[in-house]
């Protein structure tokens, strides 16, 4: 399934390329990747945790811990402490989640293509240990008009 997951983002990738896009995505830097089994994934995450990164489930809209958060400082993957965000690049988007405009490094995210419940969405997954974190939307503020509307369960956030 990796693997398939690996081929579709280089393909969706070099698609992307291809057409002209301009979108600003963080699939150009390889990552190291970080491979664990679902009990290993289980012995670290918490259940809400694993749902979301693993199964790529959806918590609740404004449920959580860090939709609320305003401090300065980076939030990382909960499952492998891969740099995401930074909170100067967080905004109130409204919508229930923690929404950011940009990501952290060019090593943060990749972005896949979602077509279910009959929608077209680009998914956002972490790089380093492919965990889902949520969506990114072509409705956000400038500069970049994008918001990643990311599940809370997926970061845990250090402050500066």
């Amino acid at each position: 399934m990796k693997v398939f997951i690996s081929a579709l983002t280089v393909l969706l990738m070099t698609a992307c390329q291809t057409q002209g896009q301009e979108k600003k995505t963080s699939n150009s830097a390889i990552q190291e990747k970080v491979i664990k089994t679902d009990a290993e994934w289980k012995e670290i995450l918490t259940p809400m945790q694993y749902n979301v990164l693993r199964e790529k489930g959806t918590e609740r809209p404004w449920t959580g811990e860090l939709n609320k958060e305003k401090r300065e400082g980076t939030f990382y993957c909960a499952a492998c402490k891969n740099p995401l965000f930074e909170s100067k690049t967080k905004f109130e988007s409204g919508s229930g989640w923690p929404s950011f405009y940009t990501y952290a490094t060019d090593t943060s995210l990749l972005d896949l293509a979602d077509y279910k419940y009959g929608m077209v969405r680009t998914e956002v997954i972490c790089a380093k240990c492919e965990g889902h974190l949520g969506h990114v939307f072509e409705d956000g503020p400038k500069p970049t008009g994008l918001r990643y509307c990311i599940n809370s369960a997926s970061m845990i956030f250090e402050k500066e």
